[in-house]
């Protein structure tokens, strides 16, 4: 060892001490400034106080059109960037309940005119095959793919599930309709849990403290462990 070296290592510890606590007290202060532009007005109910991104702007273009004919929920990783988890996302991924070939063809005509197109597919039955076979379908703005919409028909009781226990998000421009937390904190813990999950659970856990129903999450983790 060189004279000095236990010094330097000294210093290397201590400036990696800083880092760590300058890095904690960052993600402190977001949190708290993140809880300053939410507030929860009931348990079913949200509001957000702060500029759209691009990413919300596409999500309510899109539900203002779909919410005219059938119900939705907005789940997975969008529901976690849009209470402020600061990562990116491709898409917005949608669950509506099975509808009819008329009712999609009436939506997706909609659609079109106000400037979307069928990412993988473009016909109306086309459409509706790949629905009705549980493919997603994707659509986006005319002349982009990134962001899109990922839309699904419910396909089992879990989807059912969030389909019938939704959040109402409030922000300045509207509405969104996204699925309750608990549900979506258990369904990325017990069945996705891959990394990102796990991150995007802990978000929400951390920026619902003291509005998580503690034991219907419990309740809903035994369901999927169950159902998977």
């Amino acid at each position: 060892m060189e004279p000095g070296d236990d010094k330097k290592d000294t210093c290397v510890s201590g400036e990696t001490s800083m880092r760590k606590n300058t890095i904690k007290n960052d993600i402190v202060e977001r949190d708290s400034h993140l809880r300053e532009k939410m507030r929860f007005i009931d348990k079913t109910t949200l509001e957000i106080d702060r500029e759209l991104s691009d990413l919300d702007r596409l999500a309510f273009e899109f539900t203002t059109i779909l919410q005219n004919y059938t119900p939705y929920v907005i789940v997975s990783g969008y529901v976690s960037i849009l209470l402020g988890r600061a990562r990116a996302s491709e898409d917005i991924d949608i669950i509506i309940p099975k509808i009819s070939f008329p009712k999609l063809k009436k939506l997706v005509y909609e659609l079109k005119e106000k400037g979307f197109y069928g990412i993988n597919e473009e016909k109306d039955s086309d459409i509706f095959a790949c629905l009705s076979e549980g493919i997603a379908v994707r659509f986006a703005k005319q002349n982009t793919m990134i962001p899109n919409i990922e839309m699904k028909w419910a396909k089992n009781n879990i989807d059912d599930l969030v389909l019938q226990n939704t959040i109402k998000v409030i922000l300045p421009h509207g509405t969104l309709l996204v699925s309750q937390l608990e549900l979506q904190i258990a369904f990325k813990e017990i069945v996705l849990k891959s990394p990102k999950d796990r991150e995007d659970a802990r978000h929400l856990q951390k920026v619902a403290e003291g509005y998580l129903d503690k034991k219907l999450l419990q309740h809903y983790k035994e369901i999927l462990r169950e159902f998977h």
